[in-house]
């Protein structure tokens, strides 16, 4: 076709024509096919893996074409490519449309990934199809449930009863990285608390490795969100008593401030609750618990929030001076940071001054400010939380206080000492950071592979019984609990002494999936193991990582802690054992899964539907802004 010009004659650009011309070229030639070549230097660029919604849209586009981009551009440098592409194809939009559609999961997925497969190949990217990897096919959860089978072998995986994240539209328990603003974020309804038996893993075991960015070359906001989710804080542990000698152990950040206690919060979930309250008490405490069941930990620990409390009618004992304080329940504290109590300190701390004012508890300063009038409880407007000097504090009274935190402040560092000697505390390092809870009550994910012998023991399937397969006749009207739990050939099992068994019914986080898709995309045939060590030993780790920063505190942290793991594992043996004989230094290969990570930005711009004809627009309407995540 032409097109006719007041000057010339053009050829009009005929994507339909020429695109699908010229890929087919470029697959025949295997242009972009990566193989093993030790002569050449690699270059492994990674762009985020797409849920198989149905359709690309241009948040796909737009997070992949810079990765592509700079794919080529390091080939045309003469590096060896690796450029690869998959689906992160469980989660619960394929089972919602299975509720909805009257249609398996599994065949909307597939219909899904195969239209995506095609309009990506259509964009004519130099992704290396040979090297496609789908989550939910067998070979590639078989390995998943692998990873799990070795975390549990390790202790790196367990079960414990938790207060959870619970939607009650989605009938799921979900991470609380995936709770904004106390409502789920793929729905945006709202999340309570509920007490489940769950199973986690012990990512806090790595809490301070991961703080560690040494070696990588991320954007400065995400290893702040990072840091900020970690959430390292120093300070000590003290055990106050209750007047029966009940024993109410606290971590707190400001020791320096143990003598201005004036009351004691424990968490409504914690376990002294029902133990400690008099009988005058009891129905005023227990309608209290389940009025905080209903908020959720962000509505809870919100900062504006009016405070609300009930005391329980017991006291305990302030280890520091012997005063008798006693002992509230409320809900801005929670059982899940610390040992879900807290020593309150009205004084200096502002949430602990806002409840001291509304139920007139009282308020005894221990910081002095320098060249001021002495503080008095009675009339301070608010909490003070600056520089000073220790006061009302017994042989302390006089040592420096100034913003620092830790033993950078010489108070808290005096004090700790203080603990220590007295054998009235412990220097101590918290986290904000809590074990990542896997578990979910529904049927289209990887089956964790743990079956429970007739005591109730768990213990996880031999090696040679995976993948766990997930039944096809299955029920996907959610009701609370997994649809497995209603498949009785599925539950059935036996132990390998062949003593009767049954399997767990929970599947597993998608994230789990997700966090070490990058290995197997090095080798997504290969039968001995995740992925074959001659691969790994050439390509690992990745040298640029292209996705959104919305991925911090999820995927971007689970997918490092699942390469640390891995590597206390010996997982990467082979592959060390390998680098070395080839002369390549492992380094910190084995350390972090991404050398460097690149954000590709927002679009802030409407996004228009309609057809493009030559010198003209046809418009079909328009579509909302892209917000920030459109490119997940």
């Amino acid at each position: 076709m032409w097109m006719t010009t007041t000057e010339t004659r053009v050829p009009i650009y005929n994507p339909t024509e020429i695109e699908p011309r010229w890929s087919e070229q470029w697959e025949r030639a295997a242009l972009y096919h990566s193989d093993v070549d030790w002569s050449k230097p690699k270059h492994y660029a990674l762009t985020m893996l797409p849920y198989p919604s149905g359709d690309l849209h241009i948040g796909h586009w737009f997070a992949m074409t810079p990765s592509d981009a700079r794919a080529r551009f390091m080939r045309m440098k003469g590096y060896n490519v690796l450029f690869p592409m998959g689906f992160d194809a469980f989660g619960l939009p394929a089972e919602n449309a299975a509720v909805q559609r009257n249609i398996h999961p599994a065949k909307w997925t597939y219909a899904n990934i195969e239209r995506m497969r095609n309009q990506l190949r259509s964009m004519g990217a130099m992704f290396d199809w040979r090297r496609e990897a789908v989550s939910c096919d067998p070979d590639y959860y078989r390995w998943t449930e692998w990873f799990f089978k070795r975390f549990f072998d390790s202790g790196l995986a367990y079960q414990g009863e938790a207060m959870v994240n619970w939607s009650p539209t989605l009938q799921t328990v979900l991470a609380n990285e995936q709770v904004i603003d106390g409502k789920d974020e793929r729905t945006g309804q709202p999340v309570i608390q509920k007490l489940m038996t769950q199973w986690f893993f012990q990512i806090t075991r790595y809490a301070n490795e991961l703080l560690n960015f040494d070696h990588l070359d991320w954007p400065e906001p995400v290893k702040v969100m990072q840091t900020n989710w970690i959430g390292r804080s120093e300070g000590a542990n003290v055990t106050f008593h209750t007047d029966q000698g009940d024993p109410i152990p606290i971590y707190t950040t400001r020791p320096d401030t143990l003598w201005g206690a004036t009351f004691m919060v424990l968490a409504p979930e914690h376990a002294l609750v029902s133990h400690i309250t008099s009988a005058a008490q009891r129905e005023a405490a227990e309608a209290y618990v389940a009025q905080a069941a209903r908020a959720t930990e962000i509505e809870r620990t919100a900062e504006n929030r009016e405070k609300t409390g009930v005391f329980t009618g017991a006291y305990a004992i302030n280890p520091v001076n012997q005063a008798r304080i006693p002992i509230w329940i409320a809900d801005y504290v929670m059982v899940s940071y610390g040992s879900g109590a807290i020593m309150a300190v009205p004084a200096h701390d502002q949430r602990d001054f806002e409840f001291a004012r509304k139920f007139d508890l009282p308020i005894v300063p221990v910081i002095q400010p320098e060249g001021q009038p002495p503080l008095d409880g009675a009339t301070m407007p608010e909490a003070y939380v600056g520089p000073g000097q220790m006061m009302n504090s017994g042989l302390l009274d006089g040592t420096p206080v100034n913003t620092e935190k830790g033993r950078k402040n010489p108070s808290i560092a005096r004090v700790i000492d203080w603990l220590e000697a007295e054998g009235l505390g412990q220097e101590a390092v918290n986290y904000r950071l809590r074990d990542w809870l896997i578990s979910r009550q529904r049927y289209w994910g990887a089956p964790i592979p743990i079956i429970y012998d007739e005591n109730g023991q768990p213990q996880s399937v031999p090696e040679g019984q995976l993948p766990v397969l997930l039944p096809e006749d299955v029920d996907f009207l959610p009701t609370g609990q997994s649809p497995l739990k209603l498949h009785q050939g599925y539950i059935q099992a036996s132990t390998p002494e062949a003593k009767p068994a049954q399997r767990e019914t929970d599947t597993m986080d998608t994230f789990m999936c997700s966090s070490w898709y990058h290995y197997r995309y090095l080798s997504p045939n290969y039968a001995q193991a995740p992925f074959d060590p001659e691969e790994a030993a050439y390509w690992l780790p990745v040298d640029v990582y292209t996705g959104g920063a919305e991925h911090a505190t999820m995927h971007l942290l689970y997918t490092r802690f699942f390469t640390k793991a891995m590597r206390d594992l010996d997982i990467f043996a082979d592959t060390q054992r390998i680098m070395e004989q080839r002369g390549r230094d492992p380094g910190a290969a084995f350390d972090e899964p991404m050398v460097v990570l690149r954000n590709q930005g927002q679009i802030l711009g409407e996004e228009r539907l309609g057809a493009y004809h030559p010198g003209h627009w046809t418009p079909r309407g328009r579509q909302a802004v892209c917000r920030p995540g459109a490119g997940d």
